[in-house]
């Protein structure tokens, strides 16, 4: 640095001077808002402690309503979040996947539960009428809006069926938002009554709707939508009390995502909650979003790497999305193409 310091004095033109005193100061502002950025994603991630959920009134009675509850991320939301003292609201498609749910909550965690059966593949208004009876009197202070659905496949966006364009769209934003809308009038009346105690919505996100990710097209673009969504709810809902928030996460072992083996980068259901609740409020990957968090210390890390860069909008990211989503999806078809072989000489 004392070098450049010199070459900068010893330039005999003042505007030359000039235009390399600016450029080196940038240069040093760059450089140090970076390295505090990074250091600030090991800080959240390896160094903090956990939140403290009291905020939002765990032990004392309240409710918080998990959709796509039965299975994956959204059981474990369950689970985690009964042992952090709340009783469960537990929603999902299919009666018999919640109750054994529930009575694993009951006898572990020793907490109240509910079940609502839901389809979220269908707009039917019967399902908010369910929801809104099952939750009558209940003091409910947490909403996690888990559930979602992708591309079968990865696919062109001409050639993806009418079906399935409607069915990830109806699943992932009209649902979702209908959803939260009769949760949150009842997370705002019960924290009003409360000076002491928070509300919080948290709606699962993806890279897919961070970047944009060609032969996932549908998927990606109604996972953006959620983003700037729960940014503006967030915006509306915090001078009354709740804490929204979009979670970000890579990929993480499901039947969504049909990874089976976790990795460096692919955490399975449990590490993945537990890394998102230890984080709420921190933006830990997610430095740039207002009120977004990528939780992971693995997804951070990509997060904040693209975004730093190489830019999440960049041509480069575009053309590796598609790479990838090609490659996946010739690997399915040729699979496909084993089992109906398969099939027919059995």
């Amino acid at each position: 640095m004392s070098g450049i310091l010199q070459y900068i004095s010893d330039c005999d033109c003042t505007i030359t001077k000039g235009f390399i005193f600016i450029a080196f100061a940038i240069g040093v502002f760059k450089l140090t808002t970076t390295t505090l950025s990074f250091a600030s994603i090991i800080f959240d991630s390896y160094i903090l402690p956990g939140v403290n959920f009291s905020k939002y009134g765990a032990n004392k009675g309240n409710w918080a309503v998990i959709t796509g509850a039965s299975d994956g991320i959204g059981k474990e939301y369950a689970f985690q979040l009964a042992k952090k003292g709340f009783n469960i609201v537990l929603v999902s498609r299919t009666e018999s996947k919640l109750e054994t749910v529930a009575t694993e909550i009951q006898t572990k965690y020793k907490k109240q539960t509910k079940i609502v059966a839901f389809d979220a593949t269908t707009d039917a208004p019967e399902n908010y009428v369910a929801l809104s009876k099952a939750l009558e009197g209940l003091p409910v202070t947490i909403l996690i809006n888990n559930v979602g659905q992708s591309h079968s496949i990865p696919v062109s966006f001409l050639d993806t069926t009418d079906e399935e364009m409607m069915s990830i769209i109806t699943l992932n934003n009209i649902v979702t938002l209908k959803v939260t809308k009769v949760v949150a009038r009842l997370i705002v009346s019960n924290v009003g009554k409360s000076k002491n105690i928070r509300g919080l919505i948290l709606t699962m996100g993806s890279f897919a709707g961070l970047i944009p990710s060609p032969l996932l097209g549908v998927y990606s673009g109604s996972k953006a939508f959620l983003q700037n969504w729960s940014g503006a709810l967030a915006g509306e809902l915090k001078p009354e009390g709740v804490d929204v928030e979009l979670v970000i996460s890579y990929l993480v072992t499901s039947a969504m995502s049909k990874i089976k083996r976790t990795s460096f980068s692919i955490p399975n259901p449990k590490q993945f909650v537990s890394s998102t609740l230890k984080n709420i409020g921190r933006r830990v990957g997610a430095q740039e979003r207002y009120a977004t968090i990528t939780p992971y210390p693995s997804h951070a890390l990509m997060h904040w790497g693209i975004e730093t860069f190489i830019g999440v909008y960049s041509k480069t990211v575009n053309k590796i999305n598609l790479d990838m989503h090609l490659s996946i999806r010739k690997r399915a078809l040729k699979k496909a193409a084993r089992l109906e072989a398969e099939k027919k000489q059995s």
